[in-house]
């Protein structure tokens, strides 16, 4: 007995029900973060589309940044080649130039690339195969698998944690996992020159990697949404 209250007093403990309702609140107020920040994507971008149209063209530039990856993965997705999906792009942005004025609700953007993307996208892909055309309303009967433009966002933002996460690993792990990420069955031999590594020593080091990553990633709330 040390006769000092504050030092026998039992340490306190989390209740199941208090521990659930603090990953409720945690949960909601980054879910409300993650709402907030899309809106505010959205209304920035919309700005960016007026400022477009007044002919401000460093505009243009940054929608074009911002926005290709998400067309990209929207091209991609409908079994495009990487040049028939940057071609099936570029058709978008200068389709988009041709219509500045046409897309009536500047918070639309996102949906009117994302469509504009997705209908030249199966365009170039049924020609490809010397099928007939489909007509606009076969583009409404799309199957439920085909990404909305919010769920487009949400990859998108998933994306960016991953490759922020790859850039926070050390400068090896980084390396490697750029190389497993960009080359295709990437032989271990070549990867060892590569990085001046030696060749049975790619494999641990991969998993480490990894691991490591999955730490990061776990932490992330654009990742784990």
């Amino acid at each position: 007995m040390t006769g000092d209250p504050a030092l026998e007093r039992a340490p306190t403990t989390q209740s199941p029900v208090q521990g659930a309702a603090q990953s409720v609140t945690q949960n909601t107020a980054r879910n409300t973060a993650r709402n907030t920040a899309r809106a505010q994507r959205r209304d920035r971008l919309a700005a960016l589309l007026v400022e477009a149209r007044q002919g401000d063209s460093d505009a243009l530039d940054a929608i074009v940044a911002e926005l290709t990856p998400v067309l990209w993965h929207t091209a991609r997705s409908q079994g495009l080649t990487q040049q028939a999906a940057e071609d099936v792009i570029q058709t978008t942005w200068l389709t988009l130039l041709r219509h500045l004025n046409a897309i009536s609700v500047p918070g639309a953007l996102i949906e009117w690339l994302v469509t504009t993307t997705r209908r030249e996208a199966w365009r170039v892909s049924r020609a490809s195969r010397k099928d007939d055309l489909p007509g606009d309303d076969t583009f409404d009967e799309l199957p439920d698998s085909v990404l909305t433009p919010d769920e487009l966002l949400v990859d998108d933002e998933r994306r960016r944690a991953l490759w922020h996460a790859v850039e926070s690993l050390p400068k090896r792990c980084a390396e490697l996992l750029r190389i497993i990420a960009f080359v295709p069955r990437p032989h271990y031999d070549a990867v060892a020159a590569a990085l001046g590594m030696p060749m049975g020593s790619i494999g641990p080091t991969r998993g480490r990697c990894f691991a490591k990553l999955r730490l990061l990633l776990a932490k992330d709330p654009d990742w784990s949404s």
